[in-house]
């Protein structure tokens, strides 16, 4: 008499190689609805992100912004000298180094043959307890110790127990072998 065992399963190579072609598949039309056409490269946009979901019954009509993306742009720059000029006159007050010398830190970023500006990551962590306004000025110094550059950074409502950074860029240090410095740094 023959015996029925139980089914038998494949072993789990041969599942996962039968699922593989699926499961690419599944990917690249996950990735192909996820991309759209937008154009990410000029100032002032960001990525987005898409949800699949049922299609409205309605859909709105588009929406305009007022502002133009130059616009936009100016004004995040208007808002980034604000910030500097405020960094700017909280410094010029300041006896010393300043009262957050502890708090900040900064590297150089390598540097490649031709680029036009020397730059620094500089990173503030705000120990205070409360956010606060944080201004640095970074100094680009060469071998011998002269001051090529001085940049001034304002680090606004720096969120407590958190690190934040920036990069300060310098034109007149660029070519030059220079090291950054951190000046001075108040919290206020």
């Amino acid at each position: 008499m023959n015996r029925t065992g139980p089914a038998r399963r494949p072993s789990p190579g041969r599942v996962i190689r039968g699922l593989t072609p699926a499961a690419l598949v599944a990917a690249l039309v996950a990735g192909a609805a996820a991309c759209g056409d937008s154009d990410t490269s000029s100032a002032g946009t960001a990525s987005s992100t898409r949800t699949i979901s049922a299609e409205p019954t309605a859909s709105p009509g588009p929406t305009r912004s007022g502002r133009t993306q130059d616009e936009f742009a100016a004004s995040v720059s208007a808002d980034a000298e604000r910030t500097r000029q405020k960094a700017v006159a909280t410094l010029k007050g300041v006896d010393g180094k300043g009262n957050a010398m502890d708090d900040v830190s900064v590297s150089g970023t390598p540097v490649a043959p031709g680029e036009q500006f020397r730059s620094a990551l500089v990173r503030v962590t705000n120990r205070s307890g409360e956010e606060a306004f944080f201004a640095v000025r970074v100094e680009f110094v060469d071998t011998s110790g002269k001051v090529l550059d001085s940049v001034v950074l304002g680090f606004p409502d720096a969120p407590t127990d958190r690190t934040v950074s920036r990069h300060a860029d310098s034109r007149k240090a660029a070519g030059v072998k220079s090291v950054p410095r951190i000046a001075q740094a108040q919290r206020s």
